[in-house]
C-alpha cells in the first residue's frame, strides 16, 4: 500500500494561498488592466512580401487602363470614350516574365522593362494592392518571390517602430510573406493613419519599390466585441457541460469541487496574465480552455478513486477517503503534469510570438491544474461533507458482493 499523506491538513491553507493570488489578480485588472491583442481590439492585419520588382509596366496613351492579376492570367482593361476591351495574357501561353513583357509591349501605349528574374514562372506573380492598379507614366511593379532573400521576421520587427504591433512569417522559404498585426487603442490615430505609417517604417527599411502589400484588413470595433462575447459565452457553456457531466457521474458536491477547481485555474491564469501583461488573444483563449480539459481529467481521476475507496474503506471521517485516495493517486498526477510541461516547456523556450505566449500559459495552467485537483477541488468536497456520518442513509457505502469460491477436484 502506498505511503498515506495527510492532504487535508493543507486544504485550509491552499484556499487562503489561492484567495490571496486571486485578490492580487483582480486588484491588478483596476490596476493593470487585460493586455487585450488584435483578435479582440479593432486594429489592422496586413500581409506584406519584400522583393525586388520582376518587371515595370507603364502607359503613355489617352485612355484608362486597369492591370488585373488573376490566378491563370494577366489582364489589361482598357477603357475609351465609348469603348471598353479587355486584352487576356494567359499564363499557360506566357509562362515566363520575359515571355509576358514580349506580348504586353504589343499593346498601343504600353512600355515594359524586365528588372529581374526573366525566367520565373509568371503563375508566381504578385502586386502591390497599396498601389493604383491604373497605368499611367509612373511604372506599376509586378514581382515574383525572391527564394534567396535573406529578410527575416526579426528584420521586419526592427522596422516596424509602432508600438503593439506583431509580425508572424507566412509560408514557405520559397514562397515567404510576413503578416502585421497592429492593434488601435482609444484616442490614437485612425487606422489608414496606422497602416501608412506601418508601410512607411517597411519601406524605409528596404526600399519603396522592394515592399509588396499584398493584403490589408481591417477588425472593426464590432467584431472585436463580438468575439470577445463569445468567447465568455464559450467558455460558461463549456463549464456548463463539465458541470453536467461531473453531476451524472458522481454527486453534486463533486461535480462543484470541480467546477471550483476549473474557475481556480482561469482565474489563476488571468492573474498571471494580468500581471506579466501577456496578450490575450485566440491563441491565449485556446490555451486557457485547453487547461479546461486538463484540470478536469486531472479531476476526475481523483474523485473516480475517492468513489472506490468510499466502497471500500472503513473511514470514520471522509478526510480520511480523501486524504487515501489521494495518496493512491499522487504519483500518477505529478508524473502527468511533468510530462506535459515537457513539451510545453520546449515551446516555451524555442518559439516566439503568440505561440510563445500559449506555451507560458499552458505551463501555468499545467501547473496549477494539478495544484487545483488535489487541493481546491478535494477541499471543497471536505468542507461539504464536514458532517458526513458513514451511518447516515444518504451516505451508507453499497457493500462488496461476496464472490463464491470454487473448488475443482481433479482425479488422476
Amino acid at each position: 500500500m502506498k505511503k498515506l499523506h495527510e492532504f487535508s491538513k493543507a486544504f485550509l491553507g491552499c484556499a487562503i494561498f489561492s484567495a490571496v493570488v486571486i485578490a492580487t489578480g483582480i486588484a491588478g485588472f483596476f490596476v493593470k488592466g487585460i493586455n487585450w491583442g488584435l483578435d479582440f481590439q479593432p486594429g489592422l492585419i496586413e500581409e506584406v512580401r519584400i522583393a525586388s520588382p520582376a518587371m515595370s509596366l507603364s502607359y503613355s496613351g489617352s485612355a484608362k487602363v486597369d492591370a488585373e492579376l488573376s490566378a491563370t492570367g494577366f489582364d489589361l482593361v482598357i477603357t475609351g470614350v465609348g469603348e471598353k476591351e479587355t486584352k487576356s495574357f494567359a499564363f499557360g501561353q506566357y509562362s515566363t516574365i520575359s515571355a509576358l513583357a514580349d506580348a504586353l509591349k504589343g499593346v498601343e501605349g504600353i512600355t515594359t522593362q524586365v528588372l529581374s528574374s526573366g525566367d520565373a514562372d509568371c503563375y508566381s506573380i504578385f502586386t502591390n494592392s497599396a498601389v493604383s492598379a491604373v497605368l499611367g507614366k509612373e511604372p506599376f511593379f509586378l514581382y515574383v518571390p525572391d527564394a534567396n532573400s535573406k529578410v527575416s521576421v526579426e528584420d521586419l520587427r526592427t522596422a516596424v517602430t509602432s508600438e503593439a504591433v506583431q509580425v508572424k512569417e507566412l509560408g514557405s522559404e520559397a514562397d515567404r510573406s510576413f503578416q502585421v498585426r497592429a492593434k488601435i487603442k482609444g484616442g490614437q490615430v485612425s487606422s489608414q493613419e496606422l497602416q501608412r505609417k506601418i508601410t512607411g517604417d517597411i519601406q524605409n527599411k528596404f526600399g519603396k519599390n522592394n515592399v509588396a502589400i499584398v493584403r490589408t484588413d481591417f477588425v472593426g470595433s464590432t467584431f472585436s466585441s463580438d468575439l470577445a462575447y463569445k468567447s465568455i459565452l464559450l467558455a460558461v457553456a463549456t463549464l456548463f457541460l463539465i458541470w453536467l457531466y461531473a453531476t451524472i457521474r458522481f454527486h453534486w458536491d463533486f461535480a462543484l469541487g470541480a467546477i471550483l477547481a476549473l474557475v481556480h485555474d482561469c482565474l489563476i491564469l488571468f492573474t498571471f496574465i494580468i500581471w506579466f501583461q501577456l496578450e490575450f488573444t485566440t491563441t491565449t483563449l485556446a490555451a486557457v480552455l485547453t487547461i479546461f480539459g486538463y484540470s478536469i481529467n486531472a479531476t476526475v481521476v481523483i474523485l473516480d478513486r475517492v468513489r472506490e475507496n468510499m466502497k471500500s474503506m472503513e473511514a470514520k471521517e471522509f478526510n480520511s477517503i480523501l486524504n487515501r485516495s489521494l495518496s493512491d493517486t499522487l504519483t500518477r498526477s505529478v508524473i502527468t503534469t511533468i510530462t506535459t510541461m515537457f513539451a510545453s516547456g520546449a515551446l516555451w523556450v524555442f518559439t516566439s510570438g503568440s505561440i510563445k505566449v500559449f506555451a507560458i500559459v499552458l505551463t501555468i495552467g499545467l501547473i496549477s491544474g494539478c495544484y487545483s485537483s488535489i487541493f481546491i477541488s478535494s477541499g471543497f468536497i471536505s468542507w461539504a461533507r464536514r458532517k458526513w456520518d458513514p451511518k447516515d442513509p444518504v451516505h451508507v457505502r453499497p457493500r462488496k458482493t461476496e464472490r463464491p469460491s470454487f473448488s475443482a477436484t481433479v482425479s488422476v
